[in-house]
């Protein structure tokens, strides 16, 4: 395994732990799909979380990749979860979303 592919695993385990230990017990790092990719993490009805683990943010291309990963998992929402360097703690770590997507869950939340 590579490098970079090892950083990745890492990361997506440290999120998957995190979301299981904070309320959300069906959290689980998802097989990859090939060219239809779900994204990386899954248990969590509606959402599809893309993991990245990059010295370089790139949140534009990211939210691009997750958007076309919620289309094809038919998920409601669609999270890029950024390392944050010098965070070890995966509740650090960056969580971006469409300012869109942000009202409407805000919304279906009661707010």
């Amino acid at each position: 395994m590579s490098r970079n592919k090892q950083k990745g695993t890492a990361f997506e385990t440290l999120v998957v732990r995190w979301l299981a230990e904070h309320g959300f017990p069906h959290a689980e790092r998802r097989a990859l799909a090939g060219t239809n990719d779900l994204g990386d993490v899954t248990g969590i009805p509606g959402l599809v979380i893309e993991c990245k683990n990059h010295k370089t943010l790139s949140f534009s291309e990211w939210l691009e990749e997750a958007e076309v990963e919620r289309t094809n998992a038919s998920a409601d929402y669609g999270i890029v979860v950024a390392k944050r360097r010098g965070k070890g703690d995966a509740g650090d770590q960056y969580a971006v979303m469409r300012l869109e997507d942000l009202a409407r869950l805000l919304k279906e939340a009661g707010y």
